[in-house]
């Protein structure tokens, strides 16, 4: 196992499965889980060379910066699955946030620093064999989690920053991993102990954008209104002139777009 990006102390119940270059770190732990990989593996690579986004969008993935994919066995059920991207997205602006910085959270699953993207956060999921007494359930959900570290990719639709830029420049990748994962832990905990309502409510409180005008960008048009809220769905509820809309997916822009 090479030596990045060891040494790093880790929850326990959690374990580091390190690689030096893969083509997409969630690929690797989608088939760790598919061969019964236990929940807490974690999946990180010094560099990608097949990084995806949202909506299958490449992503830019050299080395220097953080790319991990965490396998997640939450038994719940598979209409809670989507929630796992608010948990995820406040344990990443937690362990942003140890560096002394102040990060912002941008519907669905983007963290910021001053408007500027630092993170991204791409979730699959399987559903579990139908049983019961519970049909429907998840069998495991793998998050992707890239952070910029030491780079930041130069992008057509939004500006991107990394921790350095930032101002953390004392931040590695070992560093950022240990924060992010013993975050994770807490977080998911919370979760899985008071439901989605505590985790919407520290996501809200984070929210870049919330009660102002935005535009949703959607796959045959573009809303513009006012971000009024996330709903217990995690859906985006966008009030316009035509009344309120409950949003599921789309690309939110501040301004533009």
């Amino acid at each position: 196992m090479p030596d990045f990006p060891l040494p790093v102390t880790l929850p326990p119940g959690w374990r580091l499965d390190a690689r030096d270059s893969v083509g997409s770190t969630n690929d690797e732990a989608r088939a760790l889980a598919a061969v019964g990989a236990p929940h807490g593996t974690i999946v990180s690579a010094r560099r990608q060379d097949a990084a995806r986004g949202r909506r299958g969008r490449a992503w830019s993935a050299p080395e220097g910066n953080l790319y991990c994919s965490a396998i997640l066995r939450p038994q719940v059920p598979f209409s809670r699955a989507g929630e796992l991207t608010f948990v995820v997205g406040i344990a990443v602006a937690d362990a942003v946030a140890g560096f002394g910085l102040e990060p912002k959270l941008k519907w669905p699953n983007d963290v910021q620093i001053a408007g500027d993207k630092l993170s991204g956060i791409l979730l699959e999921a399987a559903v579990a064999p139908d049983r019961t007494p519970h049909p429907r359930e998840v069998d495991w959900i793998v998050a992707g989690i890239g952070v910029n570290v030491a780079h930041h990719p130069q992008l057509a639709d939004y500006n991107a920053t990394s921790l350095h830029a930032a101002g953390a420049k004392d931040a590695t990748v070992g560093a950022v991993l240990e924060r992010l994962v013993a975050a994770l832990d807490r977080r998911l905990a919370e979760w899985l102990a008071d439901g989605f309502d505590a985790t919407r409510a520290a996501w809200l409180g984070r929210a870049v954008g919330l009660g102002a005008r935005i535009k949703v960008r959607l796959e045959t048009e573009t809303l513009e209104g006012v971000f009024e809220h996330i709903d217990p769905s995690g859906a985006l509820i966008l009030r316009t002139d035509t009344g309120r809309h409950s949003i599921t997916a789309g690309d939110v822009f501040f301004g533009r777009g």
